[in-house]
């Protein structure tokens, strides 16, 4: 007999990054949670030490016993097709069932929301955010997109007056959200396999940012009204005078409220700035003091797989999730600020057959840039192969002396005989857990 008030819920894709922060806070109000997910990982690992069961079969017959019943809830990712076995089986049941976005957005709606869109910078902007409400020590949960660096759970936070979330574009995802402040830090077309056009793709962020409430912050340039944020541009939030030191950087910053000099960040990429000074925004019209705020960055732990710097024999590794042309790019920049004079190799893994096809001259434009070429194969995650589409035809095309299509068992091996001093693994699929299999052999820079 449940107690009055308990809900169980059962989570298809609860491996995911969006679901199991969902799963989470379901599990710390005390409901009762389970989940199914292709296969187990890191994240499925975690949350069955925390007492949620977990089944990687995704067959009817693999349900649970407990989740049988009519009164069982079900939130599902947007990456489970609608013939998947257990959910044609909870349609054909009657019970209540919420695609994420959806059910984040019916779980947050008693709370004021500062969410966070745009092609790029989301994970690490709201990370920054949720460090800053957590170091002032504000009433909020951070529904969190990645991990901080040490910390296994996205879901930070146990107060409910400020909700902190990813307005996720892909789905059409975030036009369910209606928050209090909002951000856009880009508006790069992606997701062409759901919007076809970049046309459509930028309306959906216009319709993004008319569903904000209270406060709109984006970045100099879009085409919206609301305050600015922004590097050497006439932003209403503008840092400027900016310094590279010692895998970090020093700036001022000009806010509607005044001068603020002399800014301790200690991320490294300039694109990372340009996310500080975007959550420095939120959180101030948020109300939280800019002199906390920008105490608080000098303690931001970074965000796993978002530049992250390491040591590895006499050569460094930056693990980065990098896997648009764009975030490539900002990459390569970096590696040219931080760590100028050096040879650079990128070992990069593409995600998803639509992407490379959609985005593909522009991924033969950065990756020439850099001195030597790694490639791995495409990383399918939810899509089945397209015809001709492959890191082959990368390859191909590419237009580079120094260029290489490896597997992942190679790695090492190609690392060794390359004469690269910093190496970049790139992309968004599981090229990290490559990094994580060499990593005792690292020094965290």
């Amino acid at each position: 007999m449940k107690k009055q008030g308990i809900q169980t819920y059962y989570f298809i894709g609860i491996g995911g990054v969006g679901m199991s922060a969902l799963a989470r806070l379901c599990k710390r109000q005390g409901h009762e949670v389970f989940g199914y997910d292709k296969t187990p990982s890191s994240v499925t690992k975690d949350l069955e030490q925390e007492g949620i069961l977990i089944t990687y079969d995704g067959s009817m017959e693999a349900l649970p016993k407990e989740v049988l019943g009519a009164d069982i809830e079900v939130v599902y990712t947007a990456a489970i097709s609608e013939d998947h076995p257990q959910l044609m089986y909870y349609a054909s049941k009657g019970n209540r069932i919420r695609k994420r976005a959806v059910f984040l957005a019916d779980s947050i709606q008693n709370s004021k929301v500062l969410a966070v869109a745009g092609t790029h910078g989301k994970t690490t902007t709201s990370a920054i955010l949720t460090h800053i409400f957590s170091v002032t020590k504000q009433s909020f949960s951070s529904f969190m997109g990645g991990f901080l660096n040490g910390n296994d759970s996205n879901l930070i936070g146990e107060g409910d007056e400020f909700m902190i979330v990813e307005a996720d574009e892909y789905d059409r995802s975030f036009l369910k959200l209606h928050p209090s402040i909002g951000s856009i830090t880009s508006m790069d077309a992606d997701h062409l396999d759901i919007y076809e056009t970049a046309e459509a793709f930028e309306a959906a962020f216009v319709q993004f940012s008319q569903q904000i409430e209270h406060n709109l912050i984006h970045a100099y340039g879009l085409p919206l009204m609301g305050l600015t944020f922004g590097i050497d541009v006439e932003a209403d939030y503008k840092a400027f005078n900016i310094h590279y030191r010692n895998m970090g950087y020093s700036f001022d910053l000009n806010t509607p409220k005044g001068l603020f000099k002399e800014i301790t960040f200690n991320q490294i990429g300039k694109h990372n700035i340009t996310n500080a000074v975007c959550a420095i925004a939120m959180a101030d019209q948020a109300g939280i003091p800019m002199e906390s705020t920008l105490k608080a960055l000098e303690t931001f732990p970074g965000v796993y797989r978002r530049m992250n710097v390491f040591e590895w024999k006499n050569a460094l590794v930056i693990d980065d999730y990098a896997h648009h042309p764009t975030e490539i790019r900002k990459v390569f920049e970096t590696l040219k600020e931080c760590f100028s004079g050096q040879k650079n190799c990128v070992i990069f893994q593409p995600h998803l057959f639509s992407r490379t096809q959609d985005f593909l001259d522009g991924f033969l434009r950065v990756l020439a840039a850099f001195d030597e070429v790694i490639l791995l194969d495409i990383y399918p995650a939810r899509e089945e192969p397209i015809p001709g589409i492959s890191s082959r035809k990368i390859l191909e095309h590419l237009k580079h002396s120094n260029k290489k299509l490896i597997e992942k068992k190679e790695i090492k091996e190609v690392m060794e005989s390359s004469e690269a001093t910093v190496f970049a693994f790139l992309g968004a699929g599981d090229i990290g857990v490559e990094v994580q299999s060499l990593k005792n052999q690292f020094v965290i820079k």
